[in-house]
């Protein structure tokens, strides 16, 4: 039976549009999640912060000796840095709710982030090493994105070192593929090639449930990182070896792309069923 060639066209535009809106509705839910575990974490250390400062402000009205009130004017002094610095993290992703493409210093970008998951990284035990190169070009992103999608490597990664271990962020130009690459290395549990090959498909989880500080797998994380990078016009590009960790890296454009496809792998992979069932009729 033949099908008409305007019919399907306009079938497949439809489908396009709905899996355009789908994705639009679950980047949303993705950054909503993000910002719940930010709020969560920044709350819980401004309270930290807090009663540091009120314990030691405590301790130097109780004595009066000079040793114990340089001490807690000390103390005091470092709980009030560290609130500057969070506060600042803050307010650099309020600064980066921009919906359009902006040259984004890649370096700050990162260090907002990371200060804001430094203590529950150090509660759970891991290090961190941030490692940039020298003279580092902007990146042409939407930083408050590429924000959601360090805290969903930075998460999962956390969670593939349940012991503890060393967190490596590097950050380095690729001139000839004039991109800005951002890497995620863990050295936790790691990934065999059939996990591999499925971890960037929508409700694909290695996880069972949440862990300890309520993050769980929904299946989603990876699966939209990868849409909002290639959205960019960048890659992502993921390497692994079992028990011996994890490497994730993107690929972003130094230049704004001339026309980024979103949800290029959504689209795509619609109109590929769409054209099949035209040619099954």
């Amino acid at each position: 039976m033949s099908v008409n060639p305007t019919n399907q066209e306009n079938e497949i535009n439809e489908l396009r549009a709905q899996v355009e809106v789908l994705t639009k509705r679950l980047n949303e839910c993705q950054r909503m999640t993000a910002l719940g575990e930010l709020v969560s974490t920044t709350t819980h250390e401004f309270n930290n912060v807090l009663m540091t400062i009120i314990n030691y402000a405590k301790m130097g009205m109780r004595y009066e000796d000079k040793p114990t009130r340089d001490k807690a004017f000390d103390k005091i002094n470092q709980a009030g840095n560290r609130a500057a610095k969070i506060t600042n993290a803050v307010l650099g992703m309020a600064r980066n709710r921009s919906e359009h493409f902006e040259q984004t210093d890649v370096a700050k970008l990162v260090g907002e982030t990371m200060v804001l998951l430094e203590r529950e990284l150090q509660k759970y035990r891991i290090s961190v090493d941030i490692q940039a190169e020298d003279n580092l070009p902007t990146a042409s992103v939407i930083g408050n994105q590429i924000q959601q999608v360090l805290m969903n490597l930075v998460i999962n990664a956390r969670q593939a070192m349940s012991e503890g271990g060393e967190l490596i962020i590097k950050m380095a130009r690729d001139e000839r593929a004039k991109t800005v690459d951002l890497s995620v290395r863990d050295h936790g549990s790691g990934m065999d090639e059939a996990t591999m090959r499925k971890i960037f498909e929508p409700y694909f989880s290695t996880k069972n449930g949440p862990d300890e500080s309520g993050k769980g797998g929904t299946g989603l994380g990876l699966a939209t990182c990868k849409n909002i990078i290639e959205a960019h016009g960048g890659k992502i590009r993921l390497e692994s070896s079992l028990g011996k960790g994890t490497c994730f890296t993107l690929k972003l454009p130094m230049e704004r792309q001339a026309s980024p496809v979103p949800a290029a792998r959504g689209i795509a992979g619609a109109v590929t069923q769409m054209n099949a069932a035209a040619q099954a009729r």
